[in-house]
């Protein structure tokens, strides 16, 4: 999965998507001008390979790629705070505001938003801050299940991240490879309770470029340790995973960027996502092509499972409840 620099397709864009090997595309704000002109995009590339899952980041706050013409969404944690003072209503707003984050996605051609952020607010964070439901993993297990709740009723499958937890560290992975030393007896019943309770509804999860050397020396995304043997064995996950971004920090110590596609691969990845290096994506694309042991995976479950246009979404019954929840939200104020 990589991405684009601009807002409309350049000769190489449509060279390089038209490859077998690359199955997925990741929009950014910067590829982003309009609603008609997202759409002309998302179709332009359904021409070029009819089978590309799109996806972005639209989590909502300081996460929310597409603007103007959309909703904007509140951050999580203003779900998570929501939470704490009525958690009934807090599981309402997750539910209702994820359908129409999710129906507003769709609408404009894209399949996927990646969400929703399973991290738990356990330490100061730049990266990942208020993108939390919270600190108490029970709450953020319930609200975040309400959440991809409403994904789903929009027809848009679920992606939990960071796996298996980037709450528990303040370094950057997009800066620099964060070191957790907690053990995975300390990681059970924290971190990881939402995988746990939602492991069965999950359609995906994103890997963290975290190492947590008591359980692993390797980072996640290149650990077979934990994407194999705990989140496959263990929590009983059968769904897709997706590693974080292999042009990140976090994952620059492997080396070549053929070479951590070849080691996130080996680990259990699915999907490599490799964005802001278009000299990078090509590598990885021209490694990808020379294997021949490579199966494609049928990511037909990924793909948006029902459309919407803006009538639809306006004339649903959860619209009204969703305009309710953005207000309440928005002012931090009891229902």
């Amino acid at each position: 999965m990589l991405d684009l620099a601009g807002q409309e397709l350049t000769p190489d864009d449509r060279e390089l998507l038209a490859r077998p090997v690359v199955g997925g595309l990741i929009l950014f704000a910067r590829n982003y001008r309009s609603p008609a002109q997202l759409r002309a995009l998302t179709d332009e590339v359904r021409r070029i390979s009819p089978g590309m899952l799109i996806a972005v980041d639209q989590e909502g706050g300081r996460v929310q790629r597409l603007q103007s013409g959309f909703h904007r969404l509140p951050p999580l944690a203003a779900i998570g705070a929501l939470a704490e003072r009525d958690e009934r209503q807090a599981v309402e707003a997750a539910r209702s505001l994820a359908w129409l984050m999710a129906a507003e996605v769709i609408a404009h051609g894209l399949d996927i938003s990646f969400a929703p952020v399973l991290d738990l607010a356990l330490v100061p964070s730049k990266v990942i801050g208020d993108r939390s439901l919270g600190a108490d993993a029970g709450l953020v297990a319930r609200s975040a299940g309400a959440y991809l709740e409403g994904m789903h009723a929009a027809g848009m499958a679920a992606t939990g991240k960071h796996f298996p937890g980037h709450g528990g560290v303040a370094g950057d992975s997009h800066l620099e490879l964060p070191t957790d030393t907690r053990s995975l007896e300390q990681l059970w019943d924290f971190d990881l309770l939402p995988y746990r309770q939602l492991a069965g509804k999950l359609d995906a999860v994103m890997s963290a470029h975290i190492r947590f050397l008591q359980v692993d020396e390797q980072l996640v995304s290149f650990s077979s340790h934990w994407l194999q043997e705990i989140l496959r064995q263990r929590l009983q996950f059968r769904g897709r995973v997706f590693s974080d971004d292999l042009s990140m920090e976090g994952a620059a110590g492997a080396g070549s960027y053929a070479r951590r596609a070849e080691l996130a691969l080996q680990a259990g990845c699915d999907m490599l996502i490799l964005c802001n290096n278009r000299d990078g994506a090509v590598e990885v694309a021209d490694w990808l092509s020379r294997q021949r042991y490579l199966a494609p995976l049928d990511w037909t479950p990924m793909r948006a499972r029902r459309r919407w246009d803006t009538d639809s979404i306006s004339d649903h019954p959860w619209y009204e409840q969703a305009q309710h929840f953005l207000e309440l939200t928005q002012q931090g104020g009891d229902a």
